[in-house]
């Protein structure tokens, strides 16, 4: 198990690396995370619905990603409450305190999970959640310790030196564990480290002495690895401005969800992306694009808010085009409602009346890979995808459809000027050619095809060799299993 002693550390990117480095040695391997607090997810092989991190794990495994791999998940739709989904299906939704108390349920899920992967993998790699020092989140534990010693899992704990304190960070850890848990760490990998290591050298030699555990490995600060986020916006998001590009402004809300969506757009040479905050304006732009949300009435309130409708409606007048995913998508309609409160309070807002359509939120949730065509320009491009959503759509606009599905089902539309596209589709601009035929809408003369389905590839390979050259072959074998013997731990510098 990959435990990390902040959030970010680099739990995920070293759970797919290792999964990686195992299939590519024959290991029938899967990854795990019992429980994933996350708005970036994915839909599974068997109709359920995982954290996007766990999917990318599953490829970097040559598998499909399966509801087993993330048993747990929660969706946040308020800073106190969230969509609780168990084993790829929504339960409910809960307050903190009463998830906190219902975790002693969650773990049966969790176990049932990690019984099944393990009678049929060689190697499970589990991935933890944030620290497993947060005390206030000790009891019922089911993310990091609480599991780990429940199912007897070995642990390595990563720690990020670009934040700065790597040694108080993995030192103040091992202090807020249990002599089990502490015994159950195998030993401590430090990343993203920039520089000289033989400058680091004297602290990982000190580190090992104090704490009698070794340092498994540094990796080193990999530039331009693009893997998909398990949660936070990557920082690295305007990586090619430049005049001639074409310019695409994202409103980032609330409760932003899938945001991997904008993957492709990120490291397309001839995109200028950018991911527009709170308390800031949308600047002159091509193309915008409103994104999912978990909390869509709340979030098309945030808009306003945040004096984006107007934007919005200058950047249409001006010629620009927009699009609507999902719940951007719903927003661009004339109302919203949510009769039984599925996301928040039950009610109706009006939406911004660019597309003839309403939605309503209905308690089923719809869970769906999809292959179709983008119909664009009276042409027709491949377009692949997945539907997570709890809303239904209707009206005249659904009559000009903007994806044409394989089994003959239409979704989403084009407006009648041919300005604004919406639809339910995540990973609307995955496919190249679809993606193609997007950026030439937006007025992008010659756009350059992007595969991301190769870039993922080539990047988790990029990864493997960098962990198969940086980190300690036990981490690889399945030595790390027996406890390396050390000195004694020394006595904490201050209390």
């Amino acid at each position: 198990m990959v435990q990390g002693t902040t959030s970010d550390a680099g739990k995920s990117v070293l759970v797919a690396g290792i999964c990686r480095v195992l299939a590519r040695r024959g290991i029938k391997v899967a990854p795990f995370k019992p429980q994933n607090m996350s708005l970036n997810s994915a839909v599974t092989v068997d109709g359920g619905e995982i954290g996007r991190a766990q999917a990318l794990q599953a490829q970097a495994c040559g598998l499909e990603p399966h509801s087993d791999m993330n048993p747990i998940l929660l969706k946040p739709s308020s800073d106190t409450g969230a969509q609780v989904i168990v084993h790829g299906k929504a339960i409910t939704s809960m307050e903190a305190m009463r998830y906190h108390k219902y975790k002693q349920i969650a773990q049966g899920a969790v176990l049932a999970s990690w019984n099944r992967l393990t009678v049929q993998y060689e190697a499970v790699i589990v991935e933890g959640a944030g620290s497993p020092a947060e005390i206030n989140l000790r009891e019922n534990d089911i993310a990091n310790m609480g599991f780990a010693e429940a199912a007897d899992c070995p642990v390595i704990l990563i720690a990020d030196i670009d934040r700065g304190g790597v040694f108080a960070h993995i030192v103040g850890t091992l202090e807020l564990l249990s002599s089990s848990e502490r015994e159950r760490i195998k030993g401590f990998v430090i990343n993203r480290f920039r520089g000289d290591i033989t400058l680091l050298q004297p602290g990982i030699e000190w580190l090992e002495q104090y704490t009698g555990k070794p340092v498994l490995g540094v990796i080193p600060y990999l530039q331009g690895l693009h893997l998909d986020a398990e949660d936070a916006i990557n920082a690295e998001q305007n990586l090619n401005s430049n005049a001639k590009n074409l310019k695409i402004n994202v409103p980032v809300f609330s409760r932003i969800s899938n945001h991997t969506d904008f993957d492709a757009l990120r490291i397309h040479p001839q995109v200028d992306l950018n991911f527009v905050g709170p308390g800031q304006s949308i600047p002159a732009c091509d193309l915008i694009v409103l994104p999912g949300s978990k909390n869509v009435r709340r979030d098309l309130q945030w808009l306003r808010e945040n004096g984006w409708e107007n934007a919005i409606r200058a950047h249409l007048r001006y010629g620009g085009k927009l699009i609507g995913i999902c719940g951007g998508f719903q927003m661009l309609g004339h109302s919203i409602s949510d009769p039984e409160g599925i996301e928040d309070q039950a009610g109706e807002s009006p939406g911004l009346g660019l597309l003839e359509i309403n939605s309503d939120l209905k308690e089923e949730k719809q869970l769906e890979r999809v292959t179709g065509q983008l119909v664009l320009n009276q042409s027709r491009f491949p377009v692949t995808g997945y539907e997570i959503h709890c809303g239904v759509s209707a009206g005249s606009g659904m009559n000009h459809f903007s994806i044409l599905l394989d089994d003959g089902r239409t979704e989403g539309c084009l407006s009648p000027d041919n300005k604004i596209l919406g639809t339910y589709l995540h990973g609307l601009f995955d496919h190249p050619q679809s993606c193609d035929a997007l950026m030439q809408w937006a007025g992008l003369a010659k756009p350059e095809s992007i595969d991301l389905a190769t870039v993922r590839e080539r990047q988790l390979d990029r990864l493997a060799d960098t962990l198969e050259q940086t980190l300690d072959e036990r981490l690889f074998s399945g030595d790390i299993l027996v406890s390396t013997p050390g000195k004694t731990p020394g006595r904490p510098l201050a209390r």
